[in-house]
């Protein structure tokens, strides 16, 4: 992201309402991230819609992984979700909503495609436990305890499927949610 000097502040304080209307349809033409935080800041989106808007795409990512190996398009769709996330994040700035989303997409993973795990390929299933992992500790950073006892069962059971596969993972995952 380029640093806005001072010249630049004034020199778009000094156009016009017009030109400044102008400027920005054109730069919301070109940039659907842009687009989407004009919509969620200037309320033509509420948050529900915005997190129902995201939701959709990401199942729309996962449903419609297909290939080869589906194993490596999940992974594939996997990633594309967990940007999706991430823009969704810099939009709303919701830490609760960017964690509902999170978990939205592990239950669309463990609810429809744990049969993957036991690929060949194992990046759909080290995919998924990363993800796994960084939903924990975001709950654990971002969220007041009581959303820790809230998502605690559902989390327990995540994690006691990803350990009843064998394969190994290069990083540790916990085999419960720790709630203090």
């Amino acid at each position: 992201m380029p640093t806005v000097s001072s010249s630049f502040k004034q020199a778009v304080r000094q156009l016009g309402d017009k030109e400044k209307e102008a400027i920005i349809l054109k730069a919301a033409k070109r940039d659907a991230e842009l687009y989407d935080l004009l919509l969620y800041e200037l309320g033509e989106l509420t948050l529900e819609e915005m997190f129902e808007l995201h939701a959709n795409k990401i199942q729309e990512l996962m449903v419609n992984a297909s290939g080869r190996s589906l194993s490596k398009a999940l992974a594939k769709a996997l990633r594309k979700a967990i940007k999706e996330i991430a823009r969704f994040k810099r939009i709303t700035k919701d830490k609760k909503s960017e964690v509902e989303l999170h978990l939205y997409l592990l239950r669309l993973i463990f609810d429809n495609y744990t049969g993957q795990f036991d690929s060949f390929y194992k990046s759909f299933y080290t995919a998924s436990a990363r993800l796994l992992l960084r939903t924990t500790q975001l709950i654990k950073k971002n969220l007041h305890e009581d959303y820790h006892l809230e998502y605690k069962a559902e989390l327990d059971g995540f994690l006691s499927q990803i350990h009843n596969h064998s394969k190994p993972l290069s990083f540790k995952l916990p085999t419960s949610f720790e709630v203090e």
